[in-house]
């Protein structure tokens, strides 16, 4: 088994440098590279789930704290999604070989968009996706919709709303620079193009992003195989032991198509 590199990576300059903290497991290719979700951290169930089947399998494993949140530097409320594709690509950019992207709620919206961001640069080592309850354009999407008027209230006057969240004893922030940032990463209403496979992983009892949710982005992805696989009683996180089964036999799947 492979000793884990633990290192803290530099990004950006001046007062927005913050310190990204990474864990890489050496391996062949295609490495796993992790996208966790808002406010989730690179110890959560379905990133070691992840690591382990490197481990098991020899397969370099990337996994990271976006800013903001587990061990990396920066403030949380400082988050937006520019800032944490930043991170993403510059993570990204201390792996070699072919990749399988794997990318959780959030972390499935900032995977759509690094692989946009890599073929925009003619680079196409993105050999195939796995999104789990992928919280595409959640800005605007899924976060607004639900907003009171007094929370919109609070959004402009204050530059944030604090709602409860059954994931934290203390209320998810949520800025009005991640919500207005957000407008600048939308990808429904036009084709998207991955250039690789795609499976997305989705529960059908998801309080936070509805089945039809993942129905729509199938929609919208035309010029690449997708495999949907509906879990009729999974949640929004997939993390019990059949779920991680499944993370786990759709990574080798695309595993054994590279």
């Amino acid at each position: 088994m492979s000793t884990i590199n633990a290192f803290s990576l530099p990004v950006g300059s001046a007062a927005q440098g913050r310190d990204i903290a990474v864990e890489q497991r050496p391996g062949t290719a295609p490495g796993l590279f992790w996208l966790g979700g808002f406010r989730s951290d690179m110890a959560g169930s379905k990133a070691m789930a992840l690591d382990s089947l490197g481990a098991e399998n020899g397969f370099a494993v990337t996994r990271f704290d976006y800013s903001g949140h587990g061990r990396s530097g920066g403030a949380f409320d400082d988050g937006t999604i520019s800032r944490w594709l930043e991170e993403a690509e510059a993570v990204l950019a201390r792996t070699h070989g072919p990749q399988i992207i794997v990318g959780s709620s959030m972390g499935g919206w900032l995977a759509l968009l690094l692989v946009k961001a890599l073929r925009r640069r003619g680079d196409a080592r993105a050999h195939g996706l796995v999104l789990i309850a992928p919280a595409v354009d959640m800005t605007r999407e899924l976060m607004l919709p639900g907003f009171t008027p007094e929370e919109h209230e609070s959004l402009q006057n204050n530059g944030h709303v604090d709602q409860p969240s059954q994931y934290s004893d203390t209320p998810y922030r949520i800025t009005r620079a991640l919500i207005e940032d957000g407008e600048r990463h939308l990808l429904f209403g036009s084709v998207i193009e991955t250039g690789c496979p795609v499976t997305i992983l989705q529960g059908g009892q998801d309080p936070d992003v509805p089945q039809a949710h993942a129905i729509r982005l199938v929609t919208h992805i035309l010029h690449d195989p997708v495999t949907l696989t509906l879990i009729p009683d999974g949640d929004h996180r997939l993390s019990r032991d059949e779920d991680l089964l499944r993370l786990k036999a759709a990574v080798m799947a695309l595993v054994e198509a590279v």
